[in-house]
């Protein structure tokens, strides 16, 4: 069975520990900020997120985001350029290195420990 058409986005809401300084993390990372108040939410390209004023340790721990991008050495430069560590006291972010599963990823702690992998988009991969 097919599902109802004008279905537009599924949005994750990502959990933050200090609210104030997440959303400062990401407005750092130059995500566009489309909504502020008691969540915000954040678009990136044609994804988006929520991020909401709720926090459990286990629940953030394992939570994981992957933004797929064109450029993975352009999105490097640009996130060693914001020392995320110094300013958000996040886990120094992890250099590309391609996987075993044949993508190219970055990996980024956010202050409430969400794993962002970001990953280069390949050509000739519809999923990516």
């Amino acid at each position: 069975m097919a599902i109802p058409g004008g279905t537009a986005a599924a949005r994750p809401f990502l959990p933050a520990k200090d609210f104030e300084t997440s959303r400062a993390f990401y407005e750092a990372l130059g995500f566009s900020k489309l909504l502020d108040g008691d969540v915000a939410i954040f678009g990136v390209g044609p994804s988006a997120f929520i991020l909401q004023r709720r926090y459990q340790e286990d629940w953030a721990g394992n939570f994981m985001m992957q933004l797929m991008v064109d450029d993975l050495d352009a999105w490097w430069t640009h996130i060693q350029g914001l020392d995320l560590p110094g300013k958000f006291g996040v886990q120094p972010p992890k250099a590309p290195e391609t996987q075993p599963w044949g993508l190219q990823v970055a990996y980024v702690y956010d202050p409430s420990g969400v794993l962002w992998h970001i990953a280069q988009r390949r050509e000739n991969a519809p999923a990516d």
